[in-house]
């Protein structure tokens, strides 16, 4: 009898819906569900604090959705393969880049998100756009650029300018202000506005310290019996039983909340972990043998452009012209953009002689 009658509750909610359903298109059907669905903690598409230029909604796409879609199709994710993550032109196909770690922030971000019942797709929009503004030579050339422009240079700031200024010729993308503000505080002292922005900020470490582990014992920087059992005997024995347990430590701590958190004892020893991994493998100085020379080729082609601002690509040029922006400013933006082989190809055009013959 009670199951006829949960038979019977769960066909009156279905006539509801389909009732509730009428007259609305594919993107409004969506939107009900979010609300019908989701934690009421999640970030709704039709709640959204909107664009700074009003467009027509979509009537297949969340706004959400349509942000997602507009970073995958941008120039600047797909130049994210050929950026380096951590290891400088490594011998073999295997190692990380920049596109496979934001996929892989994706993939834990959105895992944790369903879980929560929180917003997916807004979820994985942040998690596709956090690293567009990433240099050439990964963090290297983060250094470098910060070093030689006055202002500065940050890739979570830089990766903002790519989505509200450099792409699509200066238009910008449009994005919403979740995505954005996602974006902008993905990084350790980041404060995201949303549940959805905080799954991506922790979703980021939890990727490139298991994954960069995983790259140094590929590389042979490091073992994995090296590691202290004081944080694998918390976290686990491999990258499988680390990310394991990271995420499910979110999930059962973040359920039900306003928040995302992890338990204390599991986030000491993931910091105490990434701390492990800076001393032993991002400054190790075989790992990172290559890397004063990126920053020198970085900073030299920085000044050089600097000097010779007239040999900037036409659109940075215009940009200039239209923004007022500063000379060091577009050289930033320029180099900030190039991948790690056309940043070599221009410093080898711009700084080393070609050959030349007698006729």
């Amino acid at each position: 009898m009670d199951k006829n009658l949960k038979l019977l509750e769960q066909l009156r909610q279905a006539e509801i819906m389909l009732e509730n359903e009428r007259g609305l298109n594919l993107r409004q059907k969506q939107e009900l569900r979010e609300h019908q669905n989701l934690s009421p903690f999640a970030s709704f598409s039709d709640e959204s604090g909107g664009r700074d230029i009003l467009e027509e909604p979509c009537d297949l796409r969340t706004v959400y959705q349509r942000d997602r879609d507009r970073i995958l199709h941008c120039k600047a994710f797909r130049r994210l393969k050929h950026k380096t993550q951590v290891f400088l032109e490594p011998e073999g196909d295997h190692y990380r880049t920049r596109l496979t770690h934001t996929l892989e922030v994706a993939q834990n971000a959105r895992t944790i998100a369903r879980a929560l019942r929180l917003n997916e797709d807004l979820t994985e929009a942040i998690a596709l756009g956090h690293d567009l503004g990433h240099t050439p030579f990964g963090h290297a050339g983060e250094r470098a650029l910060n070093e030689a422009c006055r202002d500065g240079f940050e890739h979570h700031k830089q990766s903002i300018r790519v989505v509200e200024l450099l792409e699509k010729h200066g238009e910008g993308l449009n994005l919403t202000k979740e995505v954005r503000d996602g974006i902008l505080n993905h990084q350790t002292s980041g404060k995201p506005s949303t549940l959805e922005g905080k799954i991506v900020r922790l979703s980021d470490k939890i990727a490139y310290i298991n994954h960069d582990i995983d790259d140094a014992i590929r590389g042979m920087i490091i073992k994995e019996e090296d590691i202290p059992s004081i944080y694998t005997d918390i976290l686990g024995h491999s990258s499988g039983e680390r990310l394991n347990t990271l995420i499910h430590d979110i999930v059962i701590h973040s359920e039900g909340k306003n928040d995302i958190v992890m338990s204390p004892e599991v986030e000491e020893a993931m910091l105490s972990l990434r701390k492990y991994m800076f001393r032993s493998v991002y400054t190790n100085k075989v790992a990172k043998s290559q890397e004063k020379k990126a920053e020198n080729l970085v900073k030299q082609l920085f000044e050089y452009y600097v000097e010779h601002m007239n040999e900037l690509p036409e659109e940075y040029i215009e940009m200039m012209e239209k923004t007022k922006e500063s000379v060091e400013q577009v050289v930033c933006d320029y180099i900030a953009g190039m991948t790690d082989r056309y940043a070599i190809s221009k410093f080898k055009e711009l700084m080393i002689p070609g050959s030349w013959g007698i006729y």
